[in-house]
């Protein structure tokens, strides 16, 4: 009766983590996700409107690459992306949850339109752009020094307090705003001092910016001595302390190289691109870039390839909103998700698989018959050989 009971409260299956998966079938599996969710896309866009799933198809691509501008500001944005993903990585290597990057971007370009505004027309732009660039990394660099400052020596938890800053953040370009725009209305109008020069056009600059960050990143990573200590302490604080690295510092190095970065994306976007700054000139990128960084297995290169997709899927579900017809973002925003939820959901089947009990009970059974043969055996050899020796 007790072996009854027991059995019943088994769970119905297990989850096992899987042998690591050769690099060529985690991208054919994450392509197959990628394709059955944009399919799932365009049907649902379908049934909204009175397009077809070949017309999703054909929309999203052309969001992208459907011209020589559309192609340019694609790059652009997923440039800033990969720039924002850049400055979490080291952060996440060292298991430091960094959920500020907005907070940070925000302060970063505030810090650069404060310069432009009061040093625009009483000094020469090359002075005001000088000034803006340490501004904003520095005040980025602050930004992040805070959380880490706690982590460090209080343990705090960095999620929330990381979190929290956005919102401080947001509140302080509010605050300036009101300073600044006397109308009341808000709303900043675009400065004309102290902007980045254009490289040819206005896309290439932050273009260049992303692939630099990048390769330094990687280089920073993989063959630095810091890249090396910021992993040991994500692997292991306390081995860490035992062969002589200071966590603390550790910490705190880190969080400023972080916050540094986000505050020059700041700077990119608010010198380099609208001139302006406003609660929403962050576009949410700091969030964006947890996902692509978490998918990217905080690898630069890989990263790469993760915010292109994402940058891919966003812009193209704006062309395929203008050709469906769609009123709102309602359907648009679902199929980004969607396509997130696949992406996800395979990144954790290929780490891990499900056993069913049914399973393990045929191995577990089967292991005992083998046991009770060996020992039937054994004990029939013994009867023999006992048989023997009193004959």
């Amino acid at each position: 009766m007790s072996n009854n009971v027991k059995a019943k409260r088994e769970p119905l299956f297990h989850i096992v983590k899987r042998e690591d998966l050769k690099i060529g079938y985690k991208i054919m599996i994450y392509a197959i996700a990628i394709v059955v969710s944009l399919f799932l896309g365009g049907i649902m866009s379908s049934l909204a409107s009175k397009g077809d799933p070949f017309s999703f198809f054909v929309s999203l691509i052309d969001g992208c690459f459907g011209s020589s501008r559309k192609l340019w500001v694609f790059l652009q944005q997923m440039a800033l992306i990969l720039s924002v993903s850049m400055a979490l990585v080291p952060a996440f290597k060292m298991k430091f949850w960094n959920l500020g990057g907005n907070g940070q971007i925000l302060i970063g370009g505030l810090a650069a339109i404060a310069c432009m505004f009061y040093m625009g027309g009483k000094a020469d732009d090359g002075v005001i752009v000088l000034v803006a660039v340490i501004a904003s990394a520095l005040a980025g660099a602050i930004w992040a020094l805070i959380p880490a400052l706690c982590k460090a020596f209080f343990n705090t938890n960095e999620s929330l307090l990381t979190l929290m800053l956005n919102y401080i953040a947001s509140g302080l370009v509010t605050f300036f705003l009101a300073v600044w725009v006397k109308s009341g209305s808000g709303v900043l109008e675009p400065i004309k001092y102290g902007n980045l020069p254009e490289l040819g056009n206005p896309y290439i600059l932050i273009i260049l910016f992303g692939a630099l960050i990048t390769a330094l990143m990687f280089v920073y990573l993989r063959y630095s001595k810091h890249g090396y200590e910021l992993s040991v302490v994500g692997d292991s604080p306390n081995t860490a302390r035992y062969i002589g690295v200071n966590v603390k510092m550790v910490v705190i190095r880190t969080m400023i190289l972080s916050g540094a970065i986000c505050g020059l994306v700041g700077l990119l976007l608010t010198s380099g691109m609208s001139h302006t700054i406003g609660v929403k000139t962050a576009q949410n990128m700091g969030f964006t870039a947890i996902m692509t960084t978490w998918l990217g297995n905080c690898n630069p290169l890989m990263i790469i390839a993760t915010s292109s997709l994402v940058t891919f899927v966003t812009k193209g579900m704006e062309q395929v909103r203008m050709d469906f017809g769609l009123t709102n973002d309602s359907i648009a925003n679902l199929i980004i998700g969607l396509v997130y939820f696949f992406i996800i959901a395979c990144a954790f089947f290929i780490q891990y698989k499900v056993v069913f009990n049914i399973k393990l009970k045929k191995a577990v059974k089967a292991t005992a018959d083998n046991t009770v043969v060996a020992s039937t055996e054994e004990t029939s050899t013994e009867i023999e050989e006992n048989e023997e020796e009193v004959k």
